[in-house]
């Protein structure tokens, strides 16, 4: 069984950085899904896909898939290339470009 070491991204809904200090620990799926033909809904007998585990650190995370034998690979968080600025930006004296409405 292989699983995935990563931490979660701020969702587009979040302006601050709430709930994405821990690292998560996700099991990848061992089949595939199947849809069912009736309702659309898709299903899996894998009940590992449900399974999410949270930890404080990475290291914490890789010393549990490394105690219970799992395959795991880790994926950095990339960070931010935006810088953040304020609204009172737009009205400085000295920009490039001139703001207008």
């Amino acid at each position: 069984m292989s699983a995935r070491i990563f931490s979660p991204a701020k969702t587009a809904m979040q302006s601050g950085k709430a709930k994405t200090g821990h690292w998560v620990l996700e099991f990848d799926p061992a089949m595939p899904r199947k849809i069912d033909p009736l309702m659309g809904y898709t299903s899996s007998g894998d009940m590992k896909s449900q399974i999410r585990l949270t930890f404080e650190t990475k290291e914490e995370a890789i010393a549990y898939a490394e105690k219970h034998g799992l395959d795991f690979r880790v994926q950095e968080p990339k960070e931010a290339k935006r810088r953040a600025i304020s609204y009172a930006e737009n009205f400085r004296y000295d920009r490039k470009v001139p703001w207008t409405h």
